[in-house]
């Protein structure tokens, strides 16, 4: 136990370069108070004790503004900054090293039972506002942009953005355009459609504003 509780305060050191001292990290930050709540929290649920575990997962909720379900397994040295809004799901699965922002969720996308929200794997950071909707497992090293919306599996060693989310880096290389792995983007599609129309618009404007002119130069000629 005391082992889990320095590997927790050591991540803390590790992500975040404005802690100071071990005293102001178990006092003030509240990404810490959620997961040892949630440890406890967890123990009564796996030995059967669900009410006192929503309990416990409920009061940590009201001080921290960090929901996690106590049926949730969390791995070591997990670390939440700030952590204001972050909820994470039952059936949800963090491996080690994993980072989480603010405003992050890891839930399901319906009412069926059984594994229902993601499987996260090692050294994975979500970034602020990001949303992993779905049973499916996002792979060792990846790292999602800020709000992104992932909805499909994740290989190993990605970078994922947007909405829908979209694979733009893998193995440390950029996708290709050509690349079938690469998720489509419906809402950039449709802006890179009214870009090229805009610029049709406009061409066609200076070729009249062209003819407009040229039968001026001829009138003022006659």
């Amino acid at each position: 136990m005391f082992k889990t509780i320095r590997s927790d305060i050591q991540a803390v050191f590790d992500n975040d370069p404005a802690a100071r001292s071990v005293f102001e990290v178990i006092f003030t930050y509240s990404g810490l108070h959620a997961i040892w709540a949630h440890r406890i929290a967890h123990w009564f649920f796996r030995h059967g004790w669900y009410t006192i575990a929503r309990i416990i997962s409920q009061l940590s909720r009201f001080f921290t503004g960090i929901e996690i379900h106590p049926g949730a397994k969390i791995g070591n040295r997990f670390f939440i900054d700030h952590g204001m809004g972050v909820v994470i799901g039952e059936t949800c699965e963090i491996g080690d090293d994993v980072v989480v922002y603010q405003g992050v969720t890891l839930g399901g996308t319906g009412k069926e039972k059984g594994k229902r929200h993601p499987t996260i794997g090692n050294n994975v950071v979500i970034s602020s506002g990001a949303k992993v909707l779905g049973s499916f497992s996002v792979g060792d090293n990846t790292l999602i942009g800020a709000n992104a919306v992932v909805l499909k599996e994740v290989p190993p060693n990605c970078t994922v953005v947007g909405i829908p989310g979209r694979i733009v880096k893998r193995d440390g290389i950029r996708v290709d355009k050509l690349d079938h792995s690469k998720l489509p983007d419906p809402v950039m599609e449709v802006c890179k459609g009214m870009q090229d129309e805009i610029e049709r618009l406009q061409q066609q404007i200076r070729q009249m504003e062209q003819m407009e002119e040229k039968k001026k130069n001829e009138l003022t000629h006659l």
